[in-house]
C-alpha cells in the first residue's frame, strides 16, 4: 500500500462527501416541509430502503431525542400490516434517490390514501416519489464517492445533512431547550447535570453522621469510621447544623494537641460551612466544592436542618464535575 497516495484518496473521497452536502440547493421546499412538521399534531414516520433506510433511522431518532415524537418505518414491512401505525395526522418523509424504489413507489398510494402529509428527500425531484409529495427536498449529489459511482455515499451523506437541518430548524422553532433534551437524555452526561438534585447523590441516614457539639473527638471518628465518611456534621440541641469536622480538621489539630481525642468536638469543628440548599442541582454542589477546594458538603432543608452528605468521590463516580 502507497502510503501517499492513500492518503491522497482519502482526501479525494472527504471532499466529494463534503461537496455533496455544500452544493445542496436550499429552496422554498424546505420551507414547506417545516412548516408541515412544525404543524404536525401526531408524529413524524421516516421510511426509506436499503443505506437510505439507515439514515432514515437515524433521522428518526434525531427527530424523536430533540421533542419531535417520530418513529421509522421499513417499506417493505409497512405493506404487510405496519402501516398500521401511520394516521392521517402524521407526517411522512421519505428518502430515496432515485425516487422509483419499489418499495417506497408501493406505499405512495396507501399513504394518501391514509391522509398523511409526505415529504420526499430524493436526489430525482422529478420521480414518482416526488410527484406524490407535498414538499420535495433535492439531495441530488454530482457523484458518488463510489468508484463506480454505484454504492450510496455522498447520496446518503447528503440525505442525512438534510434531515438534521429539518430537526435542528424544527428544535429552534419549538423553543426546545436544554432542560426538555436532558428529560429525553437521562442516562448522558448533559441528562446528570441538569437532572440530578443533590437529594439522588447525597449520603443520608447511617451512611451520614450527625453528632452533637457536646460530643467527644474520640466518639466521633468512631461514627465517622462506622459511616465510612469523610466527616461528621455538628449539630445544636434543636438539630440546626453548627459544623462540620473533617479528616482534614483532625489532620490539623493532631499536632496541636496531644490531647485532642478527649476534647469535645464543637471546639474543634470548622464553623458555619459551605452548605448546599435541598433541590439544588448536584452539579452546583460540585461547583462549591470545586470553587472552595473541599471534599464535604452538607446538604441542609430550609430550616438549616442537615439532612444529608455529599462527597466529591460521589459526584467524580457520577461524572458530574
Amino acid at each position: 500500500m502507497d502510503k501517499e497516495k492513500t492518503l491522497i484518496r482519502i482526501r479525494e473521497i472527504l471532499n466529494i462527501e463534503c461537496d455533496a452536502v455544500k452544493n445542496l440547493v436550499v429552496d422554498d421546499e424546505y420551507l414547506k416541509a417545516i412548516e408541515f412538521l412544525f404543524k404536525c399534531c401526531g408524529k413524524i414516520v421516516v421510511t426509506g430502503m436499503g443505506k437510505p433506510g439507515i439514515i432514515a433511522q437515524k433521522i428518526s431518532a434525531t427527530l424523536s431525542s430533540t421533542g419531535s415524537p417520530s418513529l421509522w418505518l421499513h417499506p417493505a414491512e409497512a405493506v404487510h400490516g405496519d402501516l398500521g401505525r401511520v394516521t392521517k395526522d402524521d407526517v411522512v418523509i421519505a428518502l430515496s434517490n432515485s425516487g422509483e424504489t419499489d418499495e417506497i413507489k408501493s406505499l405512495l398510494p396507501i399513504i394518501k390514501r391514509i391522509g398523511s402529509s409526505l415529504i420526499a428527500i430524493t436526489g430525482n425531484v422529478k420521480s414518482t416519489l416526488a410527484q406524490y409529495s407535498d414538499a420535495v427536498i433535492s439531495a441530488k449529489v454530482e457523484k458518488e464517492a463510489c468508484p463506480f459511482n454505484l454504492a450510496p455515499t455522498a447520496s446518503t451523506t447528503a440525505m442525512l445533512a438534510v434531515g438534521d437541518a429539518l430537526a435542528i430548524l424544527l428544535l429552534e422553532l419549538k423553543g426546545f431547550d436544554e432542560d426538555e433534551y436532558a428529560l429525553y437524555h437521562p442516562g448522558g452526561a448533559l441528562g446528570k447535570r441538569l437532572l440530578l438534585k443533590v437529594e439522588d447523590v447525597m449520603r443520608k441516614d447511617i451512611n451520614h453522621p450527625i453528632i452533637s457539639k457536646n460530643a467527644l473527638v474520640k466518639d466521633v471518628l468512631v461514627e465517622i469510621t462506622k459511616a465510612h465518611a469523610g466527616s461528621a456534621t455538628i449539630v445544636n440541641q434543636e438539630g440546626k447544623l453548627l459544623g462540620i469536622f473533617t479528616d482534614g480538621d483532625l489532620r490539623r489539630w493532631l499536632g496541636k494537641d496531644e490531647d485532642i481525642l478527649n476534647r469535645e468536638i464543637y471546639d474543634l469543628m470548622t464553623k458555619n460551612p459551605k452548605v448546599v440548599r435541598e433541590g439544588d442541582l448536584a452539579v452546583e454542589a460540585g461547583k462549591i466544592m470545586q470553587n472552595n477546594t473541599i471534599d464535604e458538603l452538607v446538604v441542609v432543608n430550609e430550616g438549616n436542618h442537615p439532612i444529608g452528605l455529599i462527597d466529591i468521590q460521589d459526584l467524580l463516580k457520577g461524572g458530574l464535575v
